[in-house]
Parts: C-alpha cells; sequence; structure tokens
C-alpha cells in the first residue's frame, strides 16, 4: 500500500512539473511598435529595439569593400613607358561604374569592376596590359566617396561609411536606431533618383522586403503623425 501511495504521489508531481515547464517553454514572435517605449538605460541593446545591439555588417575596411554600379574609381600607373603615360595617367583619373559594371579604359575597352574590390580590381587591370601591351605595370585603383547618408530621426544622422553589403534596417541601425519620433516607414533614395519606399518592421521580419543600399544612396526617416 505505502509503495503503491508512493508512486501515485510520484506521478502527479511529474505531470505538475511537466505542466509548469511546458508554460514556460512558450514562446512568441515579439511585436513591434510603430511608437516603441525606449528601454531602460543600460549599457546595451538598441534605442528602438529593433532585434539587434549592432549593425549586422562585417568590420572590412573600405579596400575589401566591393564596388557597385554608380560609384566613381580612381586608376593611376606608374611606368617608364611613353605609351602608359598617354594610356593610363600616371595622375589618378575618374572612371564612372555604369549600370552594367563596367569601365571603359583606354586600349582594352570595358573592364568588370562592380563585384570586385579595389585589389581584385587592379589585378585584373594589370593582366589586361601586361604582357600585351606593357612589360611592367603597376595599376592602382582606389575608390571615392564610399558613404551612403541616414537623415531624420535616427540617433546619428548623416554620412555613414559603406562597410560592404548592407541594407535599409541594418544602415538604419548603424545610424543608432530611430527615435521615439520616428516613423517606421522610411523613403530610400537611389544615386540613380529612384525613390523605394520601406516598411522596416516588415522588412525585419522579411529580407525580400530590405532593400539593399550603395555609396551615394540616402535614407530620410520622418517623424510619425501623431
Amino acid at each position: 500500500m505505502k509503495f503503491v501511495l508512493k508512486l501515485t504521489l510520484f506521478s502527479c508531481a511529474a505531470v505538475l512539473a511537466g505542466t509548469v515547464l511546458s508554460g514556460c517553454g512558450t514562446t512568441e514572435d515579439p511585436v513591434l511598435a510603430d511608437n516603441p517605449t525606449p528601454p531602460a538605460a543600460t549599457g546595451t541593446g538598441s534605442v528602438t529595439g529593433m532585434g539587434t545591439n549592432s549593425p549586422d555588417v562585417s568590420p572590412i575596411s573600405p579596400e575589401e569593400a566591393r564596388f557597385q554600379p554608380g560609384e566613381t574609381v580612381n586608376i593611376s600607373s606608374t611606368t617608364g613607358s611613353e605609351l602608359v603615360s598617354a594610356a593610363i595617367p600616371s595622375t589618378p583619373q575618374s572612371y564612372l561604374i555604369a549600370d552594367d559594371g563596367t569601365i571603359s579604359l583606354p586600349l582594352v575597352g570595358n573592364v568588370q569592376a562592380a563585384g570586385k574590390t579595389p585589389g581584385e580590381l587592379q589585378r585584373i587591370i594589370t593582366s589586361l596590359y601586361v604582357p600585351q601591351y606593357y612589360v611592367r605595370l603597376a595599376v592602382t585603383v582606389t575608390a571615392l566617396n564610399r558613404v551612403y547618408y541616414v537623415g531624420g530621426e535616427v540617433a546619428k544622422p548623416g554620412p555613414e561609411e559603406y562597410l560592404g553589403q548592407t541594407t535599409v534596417t541594418k544602415a538604419i541601425q548603424a545610424a543608432g536606431d530611430f527615435t521615439v519620433f520616428a516613423s517606421h516607414v522610411v523613403w530610400l533614395k537611389k544615386s540613380d533618383g529612384t525613390r523605394i519606399s520601406v516598411d522596416v518592421d516588415k522588412a525585419l521580419k522579411d529580407s525580400d522586403s530590405d532593400p539593399m543600399v550603395f555609396p551615394g544612396d540616402q535614407i530620410q526617416v520622418n517623424r510619425r503623425k501623431i
């Protein structure tokens, strides 16, 4: 009888524990409000709780960031050949990356620049000229204006250095995140003048709704309507 009683009590305790643990393990998707309450100052976390403490952008140098259409690159060369001076001047020359991702260079024509780092583009250009045209050629490729802009209701409005592939939500986080007055529907103005409306709350849940941001682009965060 004592054994049966102990077994019954043990079974009840197990059922009760399972019920409690089951309730504790329940999870729900976070609710993102357009007018969030700022978290208490703890030294960590974002201004508006966008879901991350820092932008998910790899900490790479501008030398490692890949070129995109619409950017301008500087190209110069160092050699003793007079012909090279006429083809690729020793002083930096600016080349705009076209929509198809190419730049047009003397003698060799169109060269794919988009998707390449400065170092990769240097090696490609060198291989196109050496030894076909020159015995020796030292090519230097540098980038211009590798920044995008975030303005309006963010903690740190202004230019942000382009550190590789990024999106609207990550760019806003890099600018210190929204202020408590910010509308979560923002405008992305591309370098070609195209304007795109972005619902940031939706973009945080669906990466397809989070457009890429490139150098020269502008993000405008307006104040939400009361």
